[in-house]
């Protein structure tokens, strides 16, 4: 079998081994690949391993020989999943390999609006505490999120998992599920409660048509003007121009997030300079662990596939 890895530098940038993935085939591992270098490379593939390479109509057109596309995440709208079934392409993905990262992301990304360690610990370096004729001092007011009001919009597994660790943190969790959920000390509610009554907003819901743009300037504006904003999910979820308007103005307390609605961003994107607004590079999912994680699934899913027991098929 031939095996084409089309990206993998952000899964194993070097800290792991391929050497169980290459143990099930003549494997080729590159560390990106634009769709015109995706066609050529995979070439001849029997499988070829994905995680934000496009598998477009295209390119499934141009791989006769093509027979399973695995993709390294649990998002997989990377690939034309249509045009795979009506190849009688296999397509897998994996689930919940990094549960617990994104949700520990979610919380320091919510921690540090609140508590400002970066600015504070940055001030220090720069001498303000030496030069201080207090013992103390604060950039930014601190806030206590003791009995403040966690919205999780999308109650899967990590938004769970993140509502476990706010209430550890002894908020009052509610959320938003787009299925009926009864779990003890959570209040289940509609959207528009949610975000009327939430001090911190939690997105952990996955990117379809209904939920793109999901909070628009309407949304925004119904959320508290003080409220704080969390996004580890999908940045099409956001209105970023509405949020950017929302901060400045002061309409909205702060926002952190992990995603954009393009990777990397424009230059010109407005949440860049947004007032209060922290953005991390996407990489909430990218502890060792739950890299290794997603790498031994990846390679089982393989694996059962070759064994003639697919599993992870994503439909």
């Amino acid at each position: 079998m031939k095996i084409v890895v089309l990206d993998g530098h952000t899964l194993n940038p070097g800290d792991l081994s391929w050497g169980d993935l290459e143990g099930l085939g003549d494997c080729e591992v590159h560390p990106r690949s634009s769709t015109a270098e995706t066609i050529a490379r995979a070439a001849g593939a029997d499988a070829i391993i994905t995680n934000k390479a496009v598998v477009n109509r295209e390119v499934i057109r141009s791989l006769a020989e093509l027979k399973y596309i695995g993709v390294t995440a649990t998002g997989f709208n990377v690939v034309d999943v249509a045009a795979a079934r009506e190849s009688g392409i296999t397509v897998t993905n994996v689930p919940s390999y990094g549960t617990r990262s994104v949700a520990q992301h979610a919380i320091s990304l919510l921690l540090e609006l609140t508590n400002h360690v970066g600015r504070h610990s940055q001030a220090v370096a720069e001498g303000e505490w030496v030069n201080s004729v207090d013992w103390c001092f604060t950039k930014e007011p601190i806030t206590e999120l003791d009995q403040l009001t966690f919205g999780v919009v999308g109650w899967g597994r990590i938004g769970r998992a993140t509502g476990c660790i706010a209430r550890a943190l002894g908020m009052n969790v509610i959320a938003h599920s787009r299925t009926a959920r009864d779990e003890d000390g959570v209040e289940f509610v509609n959207l528009e409660t949610l975000l009327a009554t939430a001090d911190v907003v939690s997105l952990h819901c996955p990117l379809t048509g209904e939920t793109e743009k999901l909070l628009n300037a309407a949304r925004l504006a119904a959320m508290k003007p003080w409220a704080l904003l969390v996004n580890t999910s999908r940045g099409q979820l956001v209105d970023e121009a509405a949020l950017a308007a929302a901060l400045n103005e002061e309409r909205l307390g702060g926002a952190a997030l992990d995603v954009l609605s393009a990777e990397p961003p424009a230059a010109d994107n407005p949440l860049l300079s947004a007032r209060n607004c922290l953005i991390t590079p996407h990489n909430a999912w990218a502890s060792q662990s739950a890299r290794r994680r997603l790498l031994e699934v990846s390679v089982a899913n393989l694996k059962a596939y070759i064994d003639g027991s697919p599993q992870n098929v994503v439909s």
